[in-house]
């Protein structure tokens, strides 16, 4: 392109010289720099449109296997399982994951886990908050891939949502020898910023992890809706907000199986909005209850 841009220039200015002696320069000098203009403009216009379909092409790598827009009444069961406990995930949480219509529920198109400050009481005891746990275990389980979800997060000092993966059938052992991929963790007394973490080594306490947060270049992520994804894929893990690559992970290990193990065994997706934890501390009197953890849709994607 720009050596035709350059040739138009280089006639420009020979005509240009030559039309001076015959005293046709202006006239020429307007013909030239009309014709100069419209292949510029052109070229330019050329320019855009390749770039446009090489990004198409690399976009249509990635293509549908699995979406759910929660566009029904009610929780598509086919594709999500409650997880009904009060254990506290192995993090001190405080709240107690039920299914019920109080804590996860279908709304404007969009799957809404609530947590709730109440006294609760079922079969592991009694709990002070309530919220909902939901996975695609044996429904959706996936080996790489794009897991790409749209969520408008909670904020305030306790809240803990998440978008996750745990390997299906932990292969290589109990947590963490088996894996854990963190698409999207946050802490609401930080509304600015999430983290992307991967898990791996050996079983607890040998376990380790490695990851970085992505900091929002404007606002919080609670006032609106934002897109996180990772592309998974053998040997390694890429983060992205809003279409931003924000980190690459390439080097993890287990004890029990060489590279790239755990990470080439089957995982599904975890969606959970807990409360208070070793991480993000408990609710305190500035925490405003309910808070409200809204999926716009989760889509994954296989490499073509």
């Amino acid at each position: 392109m720009f050596e035709k841009i350059e040739f138009y220039f280089k006639l420009r200015e020979k005509n240009e010289l030559n039309m001076e002696t015959n005293g046709k320069k202006n006239s020429f000098k307007h013909f030239i720099n009309h014709i100069s203009k419209k292949y510029l403009l052109i070229n330019i216009i050329f320019f855009i449109i390749l770039l446009g379909c090489q990004n198409m092409k690399r976009n249509t790598n990635w293509v549908l296997i699995w979406n759910d827009e929660f566009e029904n009444d009610n929780i598509d069961l086919s594709k999500w399982e409650h997880e009904i406990n009060a254990w506290g995930g192995g993090n001190k949480e405080l709240q107690y994951y039920t299914d019920r219509l109080d804590n996860s529920y279908i709304e404007d198109g969009c799957l809404v886990i609530q947590a709730i400050k109440e006294n609760y009481s079922s079969t592991e005891g009694t709990r002070e908050y309530t919220s909902a746990r939901l996975r695609t275990k044996y429904m959706g389980d996936w080996l790489y891939g794009r897991i790409e979800v749209r969520a408008k997060l909670p904020y305030g000092q306790g809240i803990w949502p998440a978008i996750w993966m745990l390997p299906t059938d932990e292969v290589y052992g109990g947590w963490a020898a088996s894996g854990e991929i963190d698409i999207m963790e946050y802490l609401g007394h930080e509304a600015n910023i999430v983290y992307g973490t991967i898990h791996y080594g050996g079983e607890w306490a040998n376990n380790v992890y490695s990851g970085i947060n992505y900091l929002l270049p404007e606002g919080n992520f609670s006032d609106d809706f934002h897109i996180f994804a990772i592309e998974w894929e053998e040997g390694e893990i890429r983060w992205y907000v809003d279409g931003i690559h924000y980190q690459t992970q390439t080097e993890w290990y287990t004890y029990n199986e060489d590279y790239p193990a755990p990470f080439d065994q089957y995982f599904h997706i975890i969606l959970n909005l807990a409360v208070g934890g070793n991480w993000p501390g408990n609710p305190d009197e500035t925490t405003v209850f309910p808070q409200k953890l809204f999926i716009d849709y989760v889509n994954v994607y296989e490499k073509r």
